[in-house]
């Protein structure tokens, strides 16, 4: 478990988001100050709709839940902890109006409502810092060998799926685009998040709706993933031809130390305020260039469009792979991705929740959808372990990371993983995973939406 409660309510330590809890609580008195005390007959009173207001407002929103829900026994090791919990409060919370409905409005615009908004730099930050950091070594094996393990793993929770949503009258189109897509698609930022922005463009719909489903769907398959793989643990104690004991290839030549360390070498260097703001300013020329290469696209008139985050990660692969980008700029973007991931994380979740019919979540947790979500997660790793030997992988290493980690909540969730399996040192390829394997999920995503949603 995470730190307790105790450690929480101690008012020295920088516990509550690297505050001090005197300092948290004065946060919060004038966050629900302003959030729910009408002045002057105005409803607004004294909110004032800007983007710095919004973003402290549901920083303290984020920072409450998520602090409390990273120290809930067995919720904060198998649902998915504060992050979790921060979108489903919000949820709560704007679902039965315990919000006003000026603040609610606010958070649409902040999160999704504005052309200028705050996943337009959140996502591509995530997406340029995972990905340009992989080591480029490492990168280029895994795309020999690692990469086509993944797309097996994904084609068998396809066939799992698929197989499971017969019996339960769902149609093969339903099963890809709103089971296995969000639960193989790395996560919530990098994932479930652009995922629905994607759908969104793609259908005219509004993106809250896929992503509220997904997320349940994909908590359902956290939890199913963790349990796994404490299962495939003992089924390599009984079964040890099956096992490398934490090493994943087979062959001596390329052992797990060899590729061990999957960010660049520069991520321990000290990286200052100028290597974390150039990396930020070439994120935004990368993200352009993307868009420009989708609006090119798009003017083809091809029978499918490929979405602006797919070109996205299209584009940072090649950098990375033709090694032109500085060491410094890759260790500030290592930084970058850090800070919007780790810090950020809490205030997108509290938007997109706010904005989040509840009932719908409670809606996904039925029989069908647990059954379902049990098929895609084991039908990616049965696929997994019968090719992984004709590819040179030990069978239960290779479900662990490139199947489970595929199917879990991203990042905390490879660590919850891994935990459960008792393979912490194979978190190179499980980042492998939840990265590039993620984005392989986006342009895949990208692709389907166009053509069939």
């Amino acid at each position: 478990m995470k730190q307790g409660f105790k450690e929480l309510f101690n008012t020295t330590d920088f516990k509550w988001g690297g505050l001090t809890l005197p300092l948290f609580l004065g946060m919060l008195f004038v966050t629900l100050f302003v959030v729910y005390l009408p002045f002057g007959g105005k409803e607004s009173g004294f909110f004032r709709a800007n983007f710095l207001t919004v973003l402290a407002i549901l920083s303290v929103f984020g920072i409450f839940f998520g602090e409390i829900g990273d120290r809930i026994p067995i919720w904060n090791e198998y649902i998915g902890g504060g992050t979790v919990l921060v979108f489903f409060m919000s949820a709560v919370m704007g679902s039965y109006n315990l919000v006003p409905k000026n603040i609610l409005d606010s958070v649409k615009i902040f999160y999704s409502k504005n052309p200028v908004n705050f996943l337009e730099i959140f996502i591509p930050a995530l997406i340029v810092g995972s990905i340009l950091t992989v080591d480029r070594k490492t990168l280029l094996k895994s795309i020999v060998g690692y990469i086509p393990l993944i797309i097996i793993g994904v084609f068998g929770a396809i066939i799992g799926g698929v197989t499971a949503g017969l019996v339960f009258n769902k149609t093969p189109l339903d099963i890809i685009i709103n089971y296995v897509l969000p639960i193989m698609g790395g996560g919530t930022g990098a994932g479930a998040i652009p995922m629905a922005e994607m759908w969104a463009q793609k259908t005219g719909g509004d993106p809250k709706t896929w992503f509220a489903f997904a997320i349940s769907i994909l908590t359902i398959a956290n939890v199913i993933a963790i349990l796994t793989g404490a299962l495939l643990k003992e089924l390599g104690k009984k079964k040890p031809h099956l096992t490398g004991n934490g090493e994943l290839m087979i062959t001596k030549v390329a052992k797990v130390e060899e590729v061990k360390k999957t960010e660049t070498e520069t991520e321990t260097e000290k990286v200052g305020q100028q290597e974390f703001a150039a990396a930020l300013f070439f994120t935004g020329i990368v993200a352009i260039i993307a868009n420009i290469c989708s609006v090119f696209w798009s003017s083809l008139n091809l029978p499918f469009e490929i979405h602006r985050l797919a070109f996205l990660v299209i584009v940072v692969i090649l950098l990375n792979i033709s090694n032109v980008v500085p060491d410094r700029i890759k260790a500030g973007a290592k930084k970058m991705q850090t800070f919007f991931s780790k810090f950020t994380i809490w205030i997108l979740m509290a938007a997109v929740g706010f904005g989040t019919n509840v009932q719908e979540i409670i809606n996904a947790f039925t029989l069908s959808n647990l059954i379902i979500a049990i098929a895609i997660v084991l039908g990616a790793v049965i696929a997994i372990m019968s090719a992984a030997r004709a590819l040179k992988f030990h069978p239960i290493e290779a479900a662990i990371t490139a199947g489970l980690c595929m199917a879990n909540r991203g990042g905390s969730g490879d660590i919850a993983v891994l935990g459960a399996a008792d393979r912490m040192s194979l978190i190179s390829f499980a980042q492998i995973s939840s990265r590039i394997g993620g984005a392989m999920m986006l342009i895949l995503g990208s692709v389907v939406f166009g053509l069939f949603a």
